[in-house]
């Protein structure tokens, strides 16, 4: 029996290790304006799931994320 769910049964995609950009500010919200990260999923990035890392993927993709020279 697999650990996984069975609607996550496919492997999950090639990503690098992180979603960041260099390009950090949560000056006017919890939201980092490079990577669209929250300030919780960044401190807590080394210690998620890749399942948890992926969730975060997909949604600051269909976000419009990561952003270069913002």
């Amino acid at each position: 029996m697999s650990a996984r769910p069975a609607d996550q049964s496919r492997p999950l995609p090639e990503r690098p290790d992180t979603p960041c950009v260099a390009v950090c500010s949560t000056t006017f919200d919890d939201i980092c304006r490079g990577c669209g990260r929250t300030v919780v999923e960044v401190a807590h990035w080394v210690s998620m799931s890749s399942e948890q890392k992926e969730a975060v993927w997909q949604r600051i993709l269909s976000q419009g994320y990561p952003r270069r020279n913002t």
